[in-house]
């Protein structure tokens, strides 16, 4: 069977900002076939997008790679940056202004991933449609 995918890439310096990351995103998603019956799951692939090139910018001190690949079935996002420290999701205070990132893409992706490279690492969070169940969904217990 063969594998049909599409993808984009851009680098965002820190000056060119999250905002921009998000618009050239959203530009995108627009011309995949499913996501205009998706307003959730793109404001979701949008939120993940301005968290992980935050990331990069405010912990790495790095430009963030942004790369989208729709395989089909899966669109995967993924954010490179130049520090191959990985993260380590941790619990903010209730009155803290940051730290709650990698909490979010957990909550809003379908699954979500990081593995380190020569020079950096990524961090990939992947989103099914909505019509389609997550190959990564757990079956019930006593099913």
């Amino acid at each position: 069977m063969p594998v049909r995918a599409v993808g984009w890439a851009r680098s965002f310096p820190v000056n060119l900002g999250v905002r921009e990351a998000r618009r050239w995103c959203l530009a995108h998603l627009e011309t995949l076939p499913w996501t205009g019956g998706a307003p959730d799951t793109v404001h979701s692939v949008l939120l993940t997008v301005s968290e992980l090139v935050t990331n990069a910018h405010v912990h790495a001190h790095s430009s963030a790679q942004l790369v989208l690949t729709w395989d089909g079935c899966c669109l995967h996002v993924s954010v490179a940056d130049h520090d191959p420290e990985l993260p380590t999701p941790g619990q903010a205070s209730d009155r803290a202004t940051s730290g709650r990132g990698l909490a979010i893409v957990d909550a809003v992706a379908d699954g979500w991933d990081a593995h380190a490279f020569h020079g950096g690492k990524a961090i990939t969070a992947c989103f099914h449609p909505p019509d389609e169940p997550s190959p990564l969904a757990r079956e019930p217990q006593g099913s």
